[in-house]
């Protein structure tokens, strides 16, 4: 059954998160309830003792002081108490609501690693940040605190009717009619289900303005460089004129409603004291309508408390439970299906059968169309193409980031399906073109290749992907941490980490895609080198467009426009004349070219150099301009 389908909502999915911790959550809401019960202890004792004082007003000394006494100490345990109960209800609810946000936290993460990247590539960082860190964030909140205020707050208004009808059901009515006309006023204002639309739009409102924030940080660079401000940035700046609008206009549109609750709940007394005007002077015994009249006066002032915290605990939840619906979207999105009966393989070649892929669905253009390719353990296969031709996707389908539309890839004979996940991810080394490094140590962000190894061996690894001389110039060699204030690698250093974590990592199939994109070219060789040896009796896929770093692979695989065009060895590629030939022939030709003047500009400069005087006369000399001039003579072909 879909679990989409059967998950509940709003209120009842706070209840169900919480009853994760169900003895502690059920603690916390029983002390939580007597809390509340037994702050009453203090008004009534009160009563008592002002009753006591009226009764004997006349004659002081028949005071029953032993009662008075009592009394007092009534009211103060009662308060002590009160707050006890209330200080144990909250370090049961406290405990369960950090075990509870330990759990939700780590099944989220556990969650959307486990998604296939097309899920990443479709949702944004500060769509997913705002989930862990303000949506499920606010659950322990809720269970911390607004939990057990719930349980109090509900208890408190049958408490408080009760005793508001115990003592003079007139005077309890009288109480009893601002709180109807409050709580009619909100439901005047929020009860059309305006509440509700607000509080998804302003979700919404947050999200888009976490994304653009995203946005404009990574961004900042390009922001500075082209000396723009955060105005022209334009999403950024929309996204927090619009959150600021919205809350505005919100705030306006229920001003009225609002002040108006809080004025008559903040003023039970001023509904009290006509009707006490009106029924003094009928109360056939003055003396016990008057005592009764004072407990009402002093009682009420309670009372905006209790109500005003159950309007704003049942609001908040109402936030907090579309925040989590947010969370449970996320978590309704499957994850690549696993096998019940994982198989292993004893041999590495991959081999791509009509493999079809499409990145979101076959409305559009498959992304890998009819793909059957095989690279072989032990030698080299490299993927070569124009941009966006799917070189990158096709290698992304090997350690299973996505799932093939149609055909199968499969590593030793067996389908990449029929493996437990975690197993393919452990013989199927990845380098990235986009580097990203942990803010953490080198040495530790080697180590994530594999969390098993030693530092020794992590340093050699770092040594065989030629590190060695860079971190030697760091302040703490292999123990400074990237990001650190005056550490700063370049592309090519932060390239040879993630390389080194390969090394590490050791795995039988290595996807090296573009790997060294960054390596200047005496370092490129030294990687080369390095990743020869690497290399050895494993299965290697090389994503390049220098075709310099592939013309030595066993197998070149021509990707354009998803499909294979051609394949084999470079020499066999070159003289058939076809798509590998002419990129190869302009790869040759873009390495000689050079930046000089055009030949008229040039003969100008000659001219103004033979006709000095009358150029310091005030003649004109042509200008310098620079073009792009191709040294070899011929190099522009016809097919380029």
């Amino acid at each position: 059954m879909d679990k989409a389908k059967v998950r509940r909502k709003g209120m009842a999915r706070l209840w169900e998160l919480a009853s994760r911790k169900k003895i502690l959550v059920l603690l916390a809401c029983v002390l939580s309830l007597v809390s509340v019960a037994v702050s009453f202890t203090p008004f009534i004792a009160i009563y008592y003792i002002i009753r006591e004082l009226v009764t004997h007003f006349s004659d002081l000394g028949a005071l029953d002081g032993a009662r008075m006494t009592s009394l007092g100490w009534l009211a103060c345990g009662g308060a002590i108490a009160a707050i006890a109960l209330n200080f144990f209800a909250l370090a049961c609810s406290h405990v369960a609501a950090f075990t509870t946000l330990y759990d939700l936290k780590l099944e989220f993460t556990r969650h959307i690693a486990a998604l296939p990247l097309g899920f990443h590539s479709d949702n944004s960082t500060g769509k997913l940040r705002k989930v862990v860190d303000e949506n499920i964030e606010k659950l322990e909140g809720f269970i911390a605190h607004q939990l057990p205020d719930l349980v109090g707050s509900f208890a408190m208004p049958v408490i408080t009717l009760l005793i508001l009808f115990a003592f003079d059901w007139r005077l309890g009515l009288a109480s009893l009619v601002p709180i109807i006309l409050s709580y009619g006023i909100q439901t005047l204002a929020y009860g059309d289900g305006a509440a509700q639309k607000f509080i998804t739009n302003y979700q919404n409102s947050l999200e888009d303005m976490n994304n653009a924030a995203v946005e404009y940080v990574r961004g900042i660079s390009v922001v500075k460089a082209f000396n723009q401000t955060i105005f022209s940035f334009r999403r950024f700046h929309a996204a927090i004129v619009n959150y600021g609008r919205f809350v505005k206009d919100y705030t306006m549109a229920f001003e009225t409603y609002m002040e108006l609750f809080v004025v008559i709940i903040n003023h039970v007394y001023l509904f009290l004291i006509p009707v006490i005007i009106l029924l003094a002077g009928g109360a056939p015994d003055y003396g016990e309508f008057a005592l009764a009249a004072i407990f009402y006066l002093i009682f009420s002032l309670s009372l905006s408390t209790s109500f005003t915290k159950l309007m704003y605990v049942s609001q908040l939840g109402r936030q907090i439970a579309d925040g989590i619906e947010r969370m449970d979207n996320v978590l309704d999105t499957p994850p690549l299906p696993e096998t019940a009966a994982p198989q292993t393989v004893d041999s590495y070649t991959v081999s791509f059968e009509e493999v079809v892929f499409n990145y979101h669905g076959e409305n559009e253009a498959a992304a890998v169309a009819g793909v059957s390719l095989t690279a072989r353990q032990g030698e080299v296969t490299a993927l070569v193409g124009p941009s966006g031709g799917g070189k990158s996707t096709l290698a992304h389908l090997i350690p299973r980031f996505y799932d093939v539309t149609a055909g199968a890839v499969k590593i030793g004979g067996v389908d990449i399906r029929d493996m437990a996940g975690e197993y393919l991810l452990g013989i199927v080394g990845f380098v990235f073109q986009d580097v990203f490094l942990f803010k953490r140590s080198i040495v530790d962000n080697i180590l994530i290749g594999d969390k098993t190894k030693t530092r020794e061996q992590a340093i050699a690894a770092a040594e065989a992907a030629q590190c060695g001389e860079f971190v030697a110039r760091l302040p703490d060699g292999y123990d400074t941490v990237i990001g650190k204030e005056n550490v700063h690698l370049s592309g090519g250093e932060r390239q040879r980490i993630v390389i080194a974590r390969a090394i590490l990592k050791n795995a039988p199939i290595l996807v090296l895609d573009e790997a060294t994109a960054f390596a200047d070219p005496e370092n490129e060789q030294k990687i080369q080198l390095a990743l020869k040896e690497l290399m050895r009796n494993k299965t290697v896929i090389i994503i390049a467009h220098r075709l310099s770093t592939v013309r030595g692979a066993d197998k070149i695989a021509v990707i354009d426009k998803g499909r294979l065009v051609e394949e084999g060895r470079h020499s066999d590629l070159i003289s058939g004349g076809g798509r590998y030939s002419r990129m190869w022939a302009q790869y040759s030709g873009a390495l000689d070219w050079t930046l000089a003047r055009a030949p008229a500009q040039a003969a100008g400069a000659d001219a103004a150099e033979a006709n000095a005087t009358a150029a310091a006369a005030g003649a004109s000399a042509p200008s310098d301009a620079e073009g792009l001039k191709d040294k070899k003579e011929g190099a522009n072909h016809a097919g380029h």
